[in-house]
């Protein structure tokens, strides 16, 4: 089973940064797009960022400039720099990828992690 497992939320004040990281595991072949979405209570799972295998990002306006997504493909792991963080930043962050698996291959995938809690507050 293809597993996407986030780790990093936490409380944070706001004006600090966060790192979220998120690894693949299972029968991987190959990862395409990984991805972070956030969702809070009564909106819609919306995109963050996101990066190509080939490492071109992209992001929301609402954090251009204030997220870095990075990826490591050795390690099938793709990460979110939050800085200068907000309080509307406080959502459930979720990874989320398109992945090849051994068993699927040459098919892509969506696979979404369980989530990590982000909190800005003072």
């Amino acid at each position: 089973q293809v597993q996407l497992v986030e780790s990093g939320g936490r409380l944070v004040q706001p004006g600090g940064s966060l790192r979220l990281s998120c690894a693949a595991s299972g029968e991987i072949d190959s990862i395409a797009t990984m991805g972070w979405y956030r969702q809070t209570p009564g909106t819609v799972r919306d995109m963050v960022a996101f990066i190509t295998s080939g490492g071109v990002a992209n992001y929301a306006d609402s954090v251009k400039d204030r997220f870095t997504v990075s990826r490591d493909n050795a390690k099938n792991t793709v990460y979110l720099q939050m800085n200068n963080l907000k309080p509307e930043d406080t959502a459930v962050y979720y990874c989320n990828a398109d992945i090849r698996s051994l068993i699927t291959r040459p098919t892509l995938r969506n696979y979404w992690g369980q989530g990590t809690q982000v909190t800005v507050s003072a």
